[in-house]
């Protein structure tokens, strides 16, 4: 069983940057694919960017070019910079991780996400 704990988020003004951190408690974290959802009120679950256990990555549309997901398999933890941050990006976000080795990924566990607002 997979435990994922979220870090990172917080008030922001337009045009700023946050770095969201999850700690993941599997010891094949190397194994998963990791990735990150945004949920804001009064709409669905969305994803946002992923990683394999190559490094490749992956990114809805609306992020590219501004935020970037990373991982350090040391320690277990998958990263989520975002610099240029609107007042859309506002949401909770939640940390994924995908642990059996298929294709496309299916996210089994679920960290509780953590609050990012993004203030004009």
């Amino acid at each position: 069983q997979v435990q994922l704990g979220e870090s990172g988020g917080g008030l922001v003004q337009a045009g700023g940057s946050l770095r969201l951190s999850c700690a993941a408690s599997g010891r094949t974290f190397n194994m998963y694919a990791m990735g990150w959802f945004r949920q804001a009120p009064g709409k669905e679950r969305e994803f946002v960017a992923g990683i394999n256990r190559n490094g490749g990555t992956t990114y809805a549309d609306s992020v590219k070019g501004r935020f970037t997901i990373s991982r350090d398999n040391a320690w277990n933890t998958v990263y989520l910079q975002m610099n240029s941050l609107q007042t859309e990006d506002t949401a909770v976000y939640l940390c994924a991780a995908a642990p059996r080795f298929i294709q496309p990924p299916q996210y089994d566990y679920w960290g509780q996400g953590t609050q990012v607002t993004v203030s004009s």
